[in-house]
């Protein structure tokens, strides 16, 4: 996998918006994968914080704890992005 790849997955995990299934859709990485990808690339303390605040409800990485009114996967301020490509305006 390609650093660019690596690079955006971190990105999607990071954002809570950002659901599993949307950088499995994208990229083929499980939640137990981009959980071992995030243990690998990221410091211990930052991944110790990531995983805290993924666990602690306030993140809404799992579509099935998303509220009904949560329909975009990303901020309405994000670049539309096509299969991993940022589009240009």
């Amino acid at each position: 996998m390609e650093r660019i790849d690596i690079d955006r997955i971190i990105e999607m995990a990071w954002e809570d918006r950002t659901p599993f299934e949307a950088i499995q859709f994208q990229f083929g990485y499980s939640e137990a994968d981009t959980i071992k990808l995030m243990r690998k690339e990221l410091k211990r303390n930052s991944f110790n914080l990531w995983r805290k605040r993924v666990n602690s409800g306030v993140s809404q990485k799992h579509l099935i704890k998303r509220s009904a009114d949560m329909k975009r996967f990303k901020c309405s301020r994000q670049k539309s992005i096509a299969m991993n490509k940022i589009s240009k305006r």
